[in-house]
């Protein structure tokens, strides 16, 4: 299996699990909210990732340019996620759109090593 797929499924199941608790809080809203928050998450952490493997044995130089990009990427994507809970805050509640997000990217930044091996 390769590591995009390992990568998506534990993203998903850290949105399911949030989606669950959100869709049971705040209903359809929630569940909506906490699956763009992750989705966002899943995806910048994936970009990241994809970035930063070839440069894993490249020296220090062109590894260390790829990690920061790797940081900017989720940088961005936390910029990307403020414009989604401004431009959706009347359509789906920031709570659960942010807590989707945080979950998902926490979980995939802690599992990380995993997906660089």
């Amino acid at each position: 299996m390769s590591w995009v797929v390992r990568m998506a499924l534990v993203g998903g199941a850290a949105e399911l699990v949030v989606a669950a608790l959100a869709a049971f809080q705040a209903g359809a809203p929630g569940l909506v909210a906490a699956l763009v928050g992750g989705g966002i998450a899943t995806s910048a952490q994936v970009a990241a990732v994809a970035l930063l493997r070839p440069g894993m044995k490249a020296g220090t130089p062109e590894f260390v340019r790829r990690w920061a990009t790797g940081i900017a990427i989720r940088g961005g994507s936390a910029v990307v996620m403020a414009g989604v809970l401004f431009a959706t805050r009347a359509v789906l509640p920031p709570l659960w759109t942010a807590l989707g997000f945080l979950v998902v990217l926490l979980t995939l930044l802690y599992a990380e090593m995993r997906f660089l091996e």
